[in-house]
């Protein structure tokens, strides 16, 4: 079995900036598909941003112009850059990964990282 370790969350002020990190290990190989989720207190999980293998990216709209996502084949690491930071940003912050089989991939959570943003 593989897992996902996110990190580079924390506390933060409002317009200020992030990078979390989420690294693959073990068996986890022939990534298609890398993304961020997030969850906020009383909230469902939410789509962020995701990448496909052959780069293309999609955001919530909520995020558009202010976070980019970005992935490292070779390290089996993808990134979200955090820019202009809000409050209604605070939630934790979830990796995902789809690998394994094209046609029956298997899908990989982290544990989550916690962003907190302070006005």
């Amino acid at each position: 079995q593989g897992q996902l370790v996110e990190s580079g969350g924390g506390l933060v002020q409002a317009g200020g900036s992030l990078r979390l990190s989420c690294v693959a290990s073990g068996n986890i190989i022939n990534i298609q598909f890398m993304g961020w989720y997030r969850q906020a207190p009383g909230k469902q999980r939410e789509l962020v941003a995701t990448i496909t293998s052959g780069g293309s990216t999609l955001y919530a709209d909520s995020v558009k112009g202010r976070f980019t996502v970005s992935r490292d084949n070779a390290k089996r690491t993808v990134y979200l850059q955090v820019n202009s930071l809000k409050s209604e940003d605070t939630a934790v912050y979830y990796c995902n990964m789809k690998a394994g089989d094209y046609y029956r991939p298997t899908n990989y959570w982290g544990q989550g990282t916690q962003v907190t943003v302070t006005s």
